[in-house]
């Protein structure tokens, strides 16, 4: 074996790389956000609804869960770009992001809501509450609580996922990896730095989620 490890380069780099690791991280953090609201909308349309707006949530999940993530992040990077729309790369894969955890996320929270006793609703209607007020303040906070451990995993997932952003030119953390290995020639020694990277915002997800869970939860 002729290889010669050389960790200069890639230690001069290290601030690059974290702050590509940020940026790895703001754009899962908000297409999870995004994918949670549309996520909670979509399962309450797919419960109570009837009519084309629920085909159209329904088509929106089965694409999300059944095609792979690589090609809805085409789909938003060169397949609107037929119909004249152009994002930026943080614009696609935000969308794809999005567009995939909403699918995930609906039929978890499906699941939540079929979980919830139906008791709780007329409850909450019999203490003078509407619909609306009952599904905030009574229904949803403990639909979080059903699904809290499958959104962790979620977010650990757009993390990882964001990694297929570099394929359309957005300089997240593989993105920046591939960039600087590229200039230097130290595929090894950036991918290895990366994955440790990787390795510790998964870690941060999961002990922030392990204590916010403690926080909440612990009644």
């Amino acid at each position: 074996m002729d290889y010669n490890f050389h960790w200069r380069p890639v230690f001069r780099s290290l601030p690059d790389l974290l702050n590509a690791g940020l940026v790895t991280l703001e754009v899962a953090t908000l297409s999870m956000v995004f994918g949670v609201i549309i996520g909670i909308v979509f399962a309450i349309i797919r419960l109570k609804m009837r009519g084309p707006i629920r085909w159209f949530v329904i088509s929106w999940i089965e694409l999300a869960r059944n095609t792979p993530a690589l090609f809805q992040l085409f789909f938003f990077g060169f397949g609107l770009g037929a119909f004249g729309i152009h994002l930026t790369p943080f614009w696609i894969v935000l969308a794809g992001l999005t567009f995939n955890n909403a699918g995930y996320l609906a039929e978890n929270f499906r699941g939540g809501f079929q979980a919830i006793p139906e008791t709780q609703m007329r409850a909450a209607r019999s203490l003078g509450m509407n619909a609306s007020q009952a599904y905030v303040r009574v229904i949803i906070p403990q639909v979080l609580r059903t699904v809290y451990h499958p959104m962790t995993n979620q977010m650990v997932w757009a993390v990882l996922m964001s990694s297929l952003g570099m394929l359309v030119g957005f300089r997240e953390l593989s993105g920046e990896t591939q960039f600087l290995a590229s200039k230097t020639f130290r595929i090894f020694e950036y991918f290895a730095v990366a994955a440790v990277i990787y390795y510790v915002i998964v870690k941060i997800i999961i002990g922030g989620s392990r204590l916010l869970s403690f926080r909440l939860f612990r009644y």
